[in-house]
């Protein structure tokens, strides 16, 4: 017989307990329907006995003996976790473990009577605005799965049926609201994790080989020596804080590499990549102090995966997390770095210089202020050497003529660093316009600018040289019309789509960053001959339209003689921040097309140009696209170095 005529937990949450069939005892109500937890009737009402004089003296008689751990009992008794053995300290402590030490997956749960964290404050007095309930606050409840409603077991192409019991906490807000929904402290989540817990081992693993093969040489910010070590000792079953850097990068890697590389459907890529940024946020909003540069690493890496799934506020949101979490490291200073190891100091200056042209694209594609100037950066640029030359103890020598993967993102820093030079002049010349003399001795920094941008991959090493397929001055014309584009589309279809299509030209790491590097020049190069337009018209008050029209299509020319140049899969390996910068350059072409009645061979050519930009490049943007529905434009998202 029933000792209550509600259910344990409506009893604890002080909600009316409802069932369909109020005559039948064996079924569920509606509420633990909901939150897909067993509906149980165990509670017994107990004899009221004497007060506990001893516990009534020593608190406070406003508020009660209210235990944490009484909050998040039911919940971790659910939750796969290590197996029970000690786990030595994190090299990353929380703030959350000065509070509820006991929180530790090492420690039992404390009951009421043994708890010596702080308590509840006292509201007698008036002085808080909320209210501390009295009541049972046993209503979190996770079940089985720590992060994410997306089943990775048992791999295949299909995506498995998801269980009630496999629901994220987020969905608990679909609770009917008389069901109170409390929020696990951050230190819930900052924990040993396995791998296991989001995909089977082997997948992660193909997944970090492709981040090196594919995705390493445009952002080289994990040193692989010693991050395939820990991966292989299990580090992020000790180091939560390594786990969140193994999530994070396997959701930017997944958003990043063509899909014909994994297999998998695309929704299925899509809820992997989500769960893996997921359970990496959850884990790192608990681990900001101290600060580390692997903190930054992961807040990048966030940032390109929500720039790739166009989430375009909270890409802003992540990158402005990694450039302070940067600044509160003083990793814009060379002194910073005296007393680092040689992988510590690497890892923190690629990063740096990576944060630092992100910023730079952001400013000159959405016109924001920049973040990090370049007057206020003392560090230098990142040794030139690979990665199995730097150790925790020395620097090795880098084998002679062996280019290091590295040079890539030097050059490409060299050149964002010019352009934050004609950033900088834009923004104080636009505050207060140069007259006269003034005028004049900034209209000769920006030629000087223009000659070092023009100059800027002139002492690359050979293996990031461009190989021109043709002369620069013309355009043969093969590289327009119907059979050009079909072909390339053809192309662009089978890189994406056939398995077993040659990736040997995607492979190519330096095929790769050349098209990364020569686009980002252009782009520099025209911004620059934008501002010189700009001050030729304030000295003179005209300027020659022919000159101006001339130099535009001059751009156009040399960005598709480059696109034309390098194989199309080491473009497509670039993916949108690519696509993105040849399509600002691209749609001020549309300039001349509107001016057909007084330059009508010019606005032709120029036509022809922006329609083989963004027909070709605009079907390798929406190859990377894990959403059907969308249209592969975003709204506003930066373009990521």
């Amino acid at each position: 017989m029933r000792q209550s005529q509600s259910c344990d937990a409506c009893r604890a949450r002080k909600v009316r307990c409802a069932r369909e069939n109020p005559e039948d005892p064996k079924q569920s109500c509606k509420h633990c329907i909901t939150l897909g937890i067993p509906c149980t009737y165990d509670y017994q009402p107990k004899k009221r006995g004497p007060p506990n004089l001893a516990s009534k003296s020593l608190l406070s008689p406003s508020v009660g003996p209210k235990s944490p751990t009484a909050y998040l009992e039911p919940s971790l008794n659910g939750i796969p976790s290590v197996a029970n053995v000690p786990i030595p300290p994190s090299r990353y402590p929380i703030a959350a473990d000065n509070y509820h030490p006991h929180y530790s997956p090492t420690n039992s749960l404390s009951s009421p009577s043994t708890y010596n964290g702080p308590r509840a404050p006292d509201v007698s007095n008036g002085n808080h605005l909320l209210p501390v309930k009295n009541e049972d606050p046993q209503t979190y409840s996770p079940h089985s799965e720590s992060y994410h409603s997306f089943a990775m077991y048992n791999w295949s192409y299909k995506q498995h049926p998801q269980s009630p019991q496999q629901s994220h906490p987020s969905s608990h807000m679909l609770a009917p609201a008389s069901i109170p929904m409390p929020v696990p402290p951050l230190s819930y989540y900052y924990r040993p994790h396995r791998l296991e817990e989001i995909a089977p081992r082997d997948t992660i693993s193909l997944i970090i080989a492709l981040f090196f093969d594919f995705v390493y040489p445009l952002t080289p910010c994990i040193h692989k020596p010693s991050f395939m070590a820990d991966l292989h000792s299990r580090r992020e079953e000790r180091d939560p804080l390594f786990f969140a850097l193994v999530m994070s990068t396997v959701a930017s890697t997944l958003v990043q590499v063509p899909r014909s590389y994994l297999p998998m459907e695309r929704t299925v890529v899509r809820k992997l990549a989500q769960a893996c940024h997921e359970a990496s946020r959850h884990i790192t909003l608990a681990t900001y102090d101290p600060p580390t540069s692997m903190h930054v690493v992961i807040r990048y890496f966030d940032c390109i995966y929500h720039f790739c799934e166009g989430h375009d506020a909270t890409q802003h949101a992540a990158f402005g997390e990694a450039a302070h979490i940067a600044i509160t490291l003083r990793m814009h200073e060379e002194s910073s770095y005296d007393c680092l190891d040689p992988v510590e100091c690497e890892v923190r200056r690629r990063i740096f210089w990576l944060l630092f042209g992100a910023d730079k694209s952001e400013s000159i594609l959405l016109g924001r202020p920049i973040c990090l100037r370049d007057e206020d950066c003392t560090v230098h640029f990142p040794k030139e050497l690979d990665d199995e030359y730097i150790t925790p103890s020395a620097y090795l020598p880098q084998p002679h003529g062996k280019t290091a993967i590295v040079s890539g993102l030097n050059y490409t820093s060299r050149i964002f660093a010019l352009l934050g030079e004609i950033l900088v002049r834009i923004r104080v010349d636009k505050r207060s316009p140069p007259q006269g003399q003034f005028a004049t001795a900034r209209l000769e920094e920006v030629q000087s600018l223009h000659t070092r941008i023009l100059a800027a991959l002139s002492h690359a090493p050979e293996p990031l040289r461009l190989k021109p397929a043709h002369s620069q001055s013309h355009l043969p014309p093969e590289y327009g019309g119907a059979g050009f584009r079909q072909a390339t589309f053809a192309e662009v279809k089978d890189f994406f789509d056939n398995p077993n299509a040659s990736r040997a030209n995607a492979l190519n790491p330096f095929l790769v960053m050349q098209a990364n590097l020569f686009v980002t020049q252009q782009l520099v190069r025209f911004v620059i001959e934008q501002y010189r337009d700009e001050l030729l018209m304030s000295l003179h008050g005209h300027v020659d339209e022919s000159q101006v029209a001339q130099e535009r299509e001059a751009v156009a020319r040399d960005l598709l003689n480059i696109l034309h140049s390098i194989p199309i899969q080491s473009i497509a390996i670039n993916g949108p921040s690519l696509v993105h910068k040849v399509r600002f350059v691209a749609s001020t072409l549309l300039d001349a097309v509107r001016k057909a009645e007084t330059a009508p061979v010019s606005a032709a050519r120029a036509h022809a140009y922006l329609w083989d930009f963004l027909s070709i490049l605009s079907e390798i943007e929406r190859n990377y696209l894990l959403d059907d529905d969308r249209d592969g434009t975003s709204s506003d998202g930066m373009i990521m170095a």
